[in-house]
């Protein structure tokens, strides 16, 4: 087993008129090559259960455990080295008055394990880092010396997704990464995603917004609503849903329909498609 939360709770402001619970006992595991998707609301708990698994903080009760090993009060700093994140906002990730090949080699330092501020990039780990940078097609490899602030949004979620998996992660959380792309953009971004995924058998949990994309993508999806996870589903009984499927479990399952307003639109984009 790769990963797996066993009664995750969190709430928020607990004992004031603020009170949020944010994870209602979370149970979820992850064999190692799972991509598995989730949908939910606004407010659904995806992210904080995110932030939980990455260690922003430390859960009320349960535990998570990562291959094999209990990181449920590991600091983030720690778990950063084996678990790769990419969040919605493209300038989120990369500094960007630093250089293509310097926000590459503090990724590849830090997932490596390496301690030392003076440690340096080799002449192979930088031919490594232009032939990555080749395979996303987007002409960076030309470009290490350009700092990232140049760069546009889908070129810095592409890199951004080579920094978290330049060392193969143990695990990759993409928080709806492609959300703030244009359609096009968004698209090429999830094609790379797919393929670096699939390439180097990362296990992955991936926020989306768009339904089909939901379905299309990986192997499992989750839905989640109130802090808990409503819908898992796989396998053959995935294969043969319908968008229009998904939103009917869902209103089975929490006894009201979604009302989301991204995910309900990328639905009917879906369908105009």
């Amino acid at each position: 087993m790769m990963l797996e939360l066993r009664g995750v709770q969190k709430t928020f402001n607990p004992g004031t008129v603020n009170e949020k619970k944010a994870l209602n006992g979370i149970d979820l595991a992850l064999e190692q090559g799972d991509f598995v998707t989730i949908v939910g609301s606004n407010g659904a708990g995806k992210s904080t259960l995110f932030n939980a698994i990455a260690g922003s903080f430390i859960p009320d009760a349960g535990s998570i455990v990562l291959d094999g090993q209990d990181i449920t009060f590991q600091p983030d700093y720690r778990r950063s080295k084996t678990i790769g994140r990419l969040f919605q906002d493209p300038l989120k990730g990369t500094a960007p008055s630093m250089t293509i090949e310097e926000n590459l080699a503090l990724a590849y330092l830090r997932a490596s394990g390496h301690t030392s501020p003076f440690s340096r990039i080799s002449k192979a780990e930088r031919e490594l880092f232009r032939e990555r940078l080749a395979a996303l097609d987007l002409g960076l490899e030309f470009r290490m010396k350009h700092p990232v602030g140049l760069l546009s949004g889908g070129q810095r979620q592409a890199l951004t997704l080579l920094m978290a998996t330049l060392v193969t992660p143990k695990l990759l959380l993409l928080d709806e990464h492609t959300a703030a792309l244009d359609p096009a953009t968004a698209d090429k971004v999830l094609a790379l995603t797919k393929k670096i995924v699939a390439e180097h058998n990362i296990t992955c949990l991936m926020i989306t917004h768009n339904m089909h994309a939901a379905l299309e993508l990986g192997n499992r999806t989750l839905m989640m609503d109130s802090g808990r996870i409503v819908l898992d589903v796989g396998g053959a009984e995935r294969a043969g849903m319908t968008v229009d499927d998904l939103l009917e479990r869902f209103a089975r399952g929490t006894g009201h329909k979604l009302d989301n307003d991204r995910i309900l639109l990328s639905k009917e984009q879906s369908a105009a498609r």
